[in-house]
């Protein structure tokens, strides 16, 4: 972050606290690997649980469910499945 950047009061206390806690050995719970199949401009994408950054865009939404389980299995996590408007179309665990 540079020295002219701005952050609000959240930010600046959620900082502050992530410093506190990494001084004290203790840091955030684990990230998962749950893999998220999202609308994306003109198709899908996958998506990690977490990430604002997309794994994959796809033109289709089964190319990217396969993408996904490959990901879910390798990694044990659960692939989410979402509608075109953005709610849960279905959820399939992998972590067996």
């Amino acid at each position: 972050m540079s020295k002219n950047q701005k952050i609000g009061i959240k930010d600046a206390i959620r900082l502050l606290i992530e410093a506190i806690l990494k001084s004290l050995g203790q840091t955030r719970t684990k990230r998962t690997w749950h893999q998220h199949v999202v609308p994306y401009k003109d198709g899908w994408a996958v998506r990690r649980e977490g990430n604002k950054r997309i794994t994959s865009k796809h033109r289709k939404q089964s190319t990217a469910i396969r993408k996904a389980t490959t990901l879910a299995k390798r990694y044990k996590a659960d692939v989410i499945i979402h509608r075109a408007s953005g709610g849960i179309r279905e959820r399939n665990s992998y972590k067996d």
